[in-house]
């Protein structure tokens, strides 16, 4: 999902093979609930490692410059917002330390993305970034992660789907990444986040909080890109909580639609 302003060739997910995802930016469906405990919950672990429940969101651009429509009629438009540092190669990730991060902070936007509570979205994002060998083993743990009872649990409906009249949040930003092992085509990879999720509307049961994590990523060099072998994360570091008023739903639900997520994460 490697989302470089500069890169209109890559295309959506899948694409030609190398990475670079785009979830609709418009799309305020599927995932992450409410509190720090759900945040467990809601924790993919990759095929090797065990899976805790799902994960946290993604966006991915085409050309930077031009702004994404929100929506049709009264929504509000997004717009990309621009890489910085290194420009990343024309497809894919580089193949140095620097491509890896950029790899894994991308990654964990797209898993923990709305789009991962619907199935053929899901299946588009993990070919997309799942070592090929690994890719039927994470679909089929997933599809048993997302389940009925689990989107009731973040406040969906059993079948992924939105309340009318609510507006569903999930969104992980990556704050920094290190490498924690290394050698030419294997790279071990932690991303430092924060994570919005819930439902935003009046009387909702699982308003958004805001969560702190770190997930942990092995990266192989396959197809000339870097892909996901293993994946699992853990609580915090998590800062002491400011003294910011909490906003209304009505507020909340008005930013969501209103701010689009960043399409390059690093």
């Amino acid at each position: 999902m490697s989302l470089g302003d500069d890169h209109q060739s890559s295309g959506d997910y899948g694409g030609t093979g190398r990475t670079r995802l785009r979830l609709p930016e418009e799309e305020s469906d599927p995932r992450r609930g409410g509190r720090s405990s759900s945040r467990s919950l809601v924790t993919v672990v990759g095929v090797v490692v065990l899976l805790i429940a799902a994960i946290a969101f993604a966006n991915r651009g085409g050309d930077g410059s031009a702004s994404a429509e929100g929506g049709e009629g009264d929504k509000p438009k997004t717009s990309a917002t621009a890489p910085s540092g290194t420009r990343p190669v024309q497809a894919g990730f580089a193949h140095d330390e620097q491509g890896a991060q950029s790899a894994a902070a991308n990654y964990a936007v797209a898993l923990g993305s709305d789009g991962m509570f619907t199935k053929s979205m899901r299946d588009t994002i993990l070919q997309s970034i799942i070592v090929p060998d690994r890719v039927a083993d994470f679909e089929t743990t997933l599809d048993k992660a997302y389940s009925p009872e689990f989107n009731k649990a973040v406040g969906l409906n059993e079948d992924g789907s939105t309340p009318k009249g609510y507006t569903f949040v999930s969104r992980t930003s990556p704050i920094g990444t290190k490498v924690t092992e290394r050698s030419a085509d294997s790279t071990t990879v932690e991303v430092w986040c924060s994570g919005l999720l819930g439902l935003a509307g009046q009387n909702s049961t699982a308003p958004v909080t805001s969560s702190w994590f770190t997930i942990t990523m092995q990266l192989a060099w396959v197809n000339d890109d870097w892909k996901i072998v293993t994946h699992s994360q853990k609580d915090g570091p998590a800062p002491i909580p400011g003294d910011d008023k909490a906003s209304s739903a009505d507020e909340m639900a008005k930013a969501v639609k209103e701010y689009g997520g960043f399409t390059y994460a690093r």
